[in-house]
């Protein structure tokens, strides 16, 4: 386990912790609704490729935290503005309770996934004993829980906006301007729509499918597979036959192979007289599924082939388009 200490004074400002994959959904902006907490405590992932102009929490290196496993630190309230808490972007905003610099970013308000960047000027990671992450693809669901496409309330999960978001922006890439057919249920409602608006009709050149441990292989050499990325290590899953594969947050794609093909929908009828309901309704999205605007960018400028002219242009078009654009 490692631990961060003050580049100033060498004290301790944080828990033990272990290094694991960055989040897909890292520096998400979603809604303005309170988010939960990012990391896993006791975890710790580093950014190493950000546009750093626009986004809050520091520069490439820095590493996010959980909240709770912070340790010695004070908060800078003069560096907190937000709505409903510090959206991170004053700069460092908790300093080293010994010596007084400011080492780390605290981001919690609304819309915001709650999490501490470190700043990689500020602290220095003190290595502790390698611990091994086998990726255990056989026991991945006792790695990672799956994750329900919609909220309680309604509103369609943030983890699931930026995992289609970056999945789309990856089929997009792996299309090569031609279409992409998409299978019919829960996946045409989330992704389909992407690869509806920003590719032409006509005949699929290639097919999405989900593959991964305990599903079959595709044998058909032009499928597109959605595979999981291990959510500890950040190993995609080595799709055999050489078939092109396209990474997924594990606990989105955890629900997609185990769980239903299609949203729930409530059942038909009333319920009989002197029968009582005792269980709930079933999970009905509130609005059309849209991808996580900045998430498919992001990911879509990082990619080789971004290159293309054709790519460019759906790049800028659904930039400049925004949420407008019928995906997003």
């Amino acid at each position: 386990m490692d631990v961060f200490v003050c580049a100033g004074c060498e004290a301790v400002v944080s828990a033990p912790v272990a290094r694991v994959a960055l989040p897909v959904h890292a520096r998400q902006r979603w809604g303005h609704s309170l988010m939960p907490v990012l990391m896993e405590s006791g975890t710790y992932a580093v950014e190493l490729e950000l546009e750093l102009e626009l986004e809050p929490g520091g520069p490439p290196g820095s590493a996010v935290l959980a909240p709770g496993d912070l340790r010695g630190t004070v908060l800078l309230p003069e560096r907190c503005d937000g709505c409903c808490g510090s959206d991170g972007g004053d700069g460092p905003n908790l300093a080293c309770l010994r010596c007084g610099l400011p080492v780390a970013t605290r981001v919690d308000d609304c819309g915001y996934w709650q999490e501490v960047w470190c700043d990689p000027g500020a602290t220095r990671l003190v290595p502790g004993g390698a611990v091994e992450l086998p990726s255990r693809w056989a026991e991945l669901s006792e790695e990672c829980a799956p994750v329900e496409p919609v909220a309680p309330e309604g509103w369609w999960n943030p983890r699931w906006g930026a995992a289609v978001g970056a999945a789309l922006a990856r089929v997009l890439a792996l299309s090569g301007g031609r279409p992409v057919a998409v299978p019919p249920g829960l996946l045409a409602a989330v992704l389909g729509r992407g690869v509806e608006a920003l590719l032409p009709p006509g005949p699929p050149g290639r097919t999405v499918v989900v593959a991964g441990p305990g599903l079959p292989v595709p044998k058909d050499p032009r499928a597109l597979a959605l595979v999981p990325v291990h959510p500890r290590t950040g190993e995609v899953w080595p799709c055999p036959g050489g078939v092109d594969v396209v990474p997924l947050d594990a606990a989105v794609w955890l629900h997609l192979a185990e769980g239903p093909d299609e949203l729930p929908r409530p059942a038909a009828g009333r319920v009989p007289a002197g029968v009582d309901r005792d269980d709930p309704l079933p999970l009905r999205p509130l609005t059309p599924f849209r991808a996580d605007l900045d998430v498919f960018l992001r990911t879509l400028s990082r990619l080789p082939a971004f290159r293309e002219p054709w790519l460019r242009r759906i790049y800028e078009e659904v930039r400049v388009r925004g949420y407008a654009g019928a995906p997003f």
